[in-house]
């Protein structure tokens, strides 16, 4: 039987060619966005750290952790949002509970 609700943790990598306010306000989108799907939702940010290759020519990327408690549709969703937004270079979802 399917669960209704898990554990997930997301974490995303936001290109570091955008300033600050970009940076603050695609954090606040996702943010926003899980608050209304999702329960439990904690955003860590890890600030600028290296990557473990270069990515669009970038070898730098702002970290960002979010974990929270949803239905299996709602990740899915996110990570489609992932895909299509400027500014988010690298992505992925992960279920905690498996």
């Amino acid at each position: 039987m399917a669960k209704l609700n898990a554990n997930y943790e997301a974490v995303y990598i936001i290109d570091p060619r955008k300033n600050e306010e970009e940076t603050a306000a695609l954090m606040e989108r996702f943010k926003t966005l899980a608050e209304g799907n999702a329960t439990g939702v904690e955003v860590d940010e890890w600030g600028k750290r290296s990557l473990a290759y270069p990515i669009q020519d970038q070898t730098v990327g702002h970290y960002v952790r979010m974990t929270f408690a949803s239905a299996p549709a709602f990740p899915a969703e996110l990570d489609r949002i992932f895909r299509i937004t400027d500014g988010i270079m690298r992505s992925i979802i992960v279920c905690m509970d498996e």
